[in-house]
């Protein structure tokens, strides 16, 4: 049981901070961002969902709020992934992978979660 504990909490903080990392881009380099979805010809405003989903899915993630938000968390960030991850194989840019990483960490916190913290995720 310790080494799910501490398998859940790595997976669970590299998670949180790809996200962090993927917010600051967002942030930092907005312009870019912009240019990158207006070539995917993805609306300008899809930014600030992004940005928005991406710092409740970390709160809720990291946090004790339990049953329904966590699990809706889990499944917003999961249909961010594997949106992120069709877009970029569809375009053939190369940048898929992480998404993948992204998505295993995911996987890998919310099925270790269920075990290690079964009172946080509601069955």
């Amino acid at each position: 049981m310790k080494v799910k504990r501490i398998l859940y909490w790595v997976s669970t903080g590299l998670l949180s901070l790809l996200l962090i990392n993927a917010i600051y881009m967002y942030i930092s380099k907005f312009e870019m961002v912009q240019g990158m979805l207006a070539s995917y010809n993805y609306p300008e405003y899809l930014i600030y969902i992004l940005i928005t989903g991406k710092v409740l899915g970390v709160i809720a993630i990291l946090s004790n709020i339990k049953g329904t938000i966590k699990e809706w968390a889990y499944a917003g960030l999961f249909f961010n992934f594997v949106l992120a991850f069709i877009t970029h194989y569809v375009l053939g840019d190369g940048e898929g992978v992480g998404a993948i990483i992204a998505l295993v960490l995911l996987m890998a916190s919310y099925f270790l979660g269920r075990q290690v913290r079964p009172w946080i995720i509601k069955n």
